[in-house]
């Protein structure tokens, strides 16, 4: 076996086994324990688990490519839920109230730019200053979030538009719109990473940033693109989500930012960055849906699915961390 093989089969292999596995333990646990009539697998508990795991999954494709990047965005959540409340409270603003359904467009694209604004400004921030990312996002995702209350205080905004609601409930070949946005996001965001110079420059970067910079690559810039691209796609699964929910309260969005980084670091994308995948990204999205919807087939409260989850992402990154180091006495012998 080639050095690094082992390694690299491991992490790019092991989410799908894992999720495997995940499907055989909860149909076998929900039969033996009897706590449910509907079978785990059943067709309808799979195309509902795929739409569920939209809202996380979309942010965890730009998740994915800002820590290929070397860096973290902590804020993902807030501006998830700022773009939200700008998505809901745009479609009553007397401005636009001559457009009628035409309005959804227009609140579309705010919410959008909302997004790319917030996001243009962590990238310029890291960019200008040097600063840490995780420093950098972690201030912004309490001030992002502090907006977010002094926007309408600790009251939920709403807003429902039956043609958003009959648009976000829609299926198209057996998929609900929120499944079909995933879809696309993942395979758009894979086209990025896999076949363009954009995409071959955040490997660079996150391997190592010096040699990028020797290499003529414009590391500041091109960082605050993809801090760009996250935060729309937090707005876009913001857009996703509210256009059928019509609520969104201010704590919407709190721990995102988590269960996005769990997704993506369970999927092997490495936190020092310049190693991941966005196909093993969407398996790891998929395995904490499902573990989620798992146990709570089989009965488990809350308090212990959140238990596990982190349970397991300790055991990932103490996996990452030692297939890392074997990977380097591999390339040393």
């Amino acid at each position: 076996m080639q050095p690094g093989t082992l390694s690299s089969f491991l992490k790019r292999g092991a989410i799908w086994g894992f999720i495997l596995l995940e499907l055989i333990f909860f149909t076998v646990a929900g039969e033996f324990l009897s706590l449910s009539d509907k079978a785990f697998m059943d067709v309808d508990n799979m195309l509902l688990l795929f739409k569920q795991s939209a809202p996380i999954g979309i942010i965890a494709m730009g998740m994915t490519i800002i820590m290929i990047n070397g860096n973290i965005d902590l804020s993902v959540g807030a501006t998830y839920a700022i773009s939200a409340i700008v998505l809901l409270d745009s479609l009553t603003w007397p401005i636009f109230g001559s457009l009628g359904d035409w309005v959804i467009p227009v609140s579309w694209a705010l919410a959008l730019l909302t997004g790319v604004v917030l996001g243009a400004l962590n990238g310029l921030i890291v960019w200008k200053t040097g600063v840490d990312a995780f420093i950098v996002t972690l201030g912004s995702m309490l001030g992002y979030r502090g907006l977010v209350f002094m926007y309408n205080g600790e009251q939920p905004t709403s807003h429902l538009n039956w043609t958003l609601v009959d648009f976000a409930e829609a299926q198209f070949l057996g998929l609900h719109t929120a499944t079909w946005f995933l879809l696309v996001v993942t395979a758009a965001i894979s086209f990025l990473m896999n076949r363009t110079v954009h995409g071959r420059n955040a490997y660079a970067i996150g391997d190592n940033r010096e040699a990028a910079v020797n290499a003529g690559i414009r590391v500041g810039p091109h960082m605050m693109i993809n801090f760009m691209i996250i935060g729309f796609l937090a707005a876009l699964s913001a857009v996703v989500f509210y256009s059928e929910s019509g609520s969104v309260n201010p704590n919407d969005g709190s721990l995102y930012e988590l269960w996005v980084i769990t997704a993506v670091v369970l999927g092997g994308t490495k936190l020092t960055g310049g190693a991941g995948s966005i196909l093993s990204t969407f398996g790891g999205v998929l395995a904490i849906q499902l573990l989620r919807k798992g146990l709570a087939h089989i009965g488990a409260d809350t308090e212990t699915v959140n238990l596990v989850i982190g349970l397991i992402l300790i055991a990932v990154l103490f996996l990452d961390r030692q297939l890392n180091i074997k990977g380097k006495e591999e390339l040393k012998i």
